[in-house]
């Protein structure tokens, strides 16, 4: 395993555990990182803070990579099994998406989702 593919399992595991400033660490300080729900992008290693809380403060998601592959241009593409329930633990999705990063000298530098799932369709208010 590459050490790329390494730290993407690592974020994937500190963001289940809901481990902010772990997978914050290995974040580049101007991250340019993907709003699944919102679109666009959020960045700096706060504004991914903030738009996490966010999300958390609505639903429960747990993300898990099935395939780590190098993209042809250096970056990361991750096939990842999302499963989001409401916080009262009722199921809201469950679906394949596609992650990309782009890491440079250890961090990441942007994250994008390239295959989009229904996330985006979920609101932000608390059940």
């Amino acid at each position: 395993m590459t050490a790329d593919a390494q730290l993407v399992k690592k974020l994937y595991e500190g963001f289940n555990a809901r481990d902010i400033d772990a997978v914050l660490a290995a974040l580049a300080d101007d991250v340019a990182w993907a709003n699944g729900m919102d679109g666009g992008h959020v960045h700096g290693r706060e504004a991914v803070r903030e738009y996490w809380t966010k999300q958390w403060s609505s639903i429960s998601p747990h993300v898990d990579p099935m395939q780590i592959s190098q993209g042809k241009d250096g970056s990361t593409a991750v096939e990842v099994h999302q499963v989001v329930h409401d916080l009262k633990g009722a199921l809201l999705l469950d679906e394949t998406v596609r992650h990309v990063f782009h890491i440079e000298g250890g961090y990441v530098k942007r994250f994008d989702i390239e295959k989009a799932g229904q996330l985006s369709s979920i609101s932000h208010r608390p059940s």
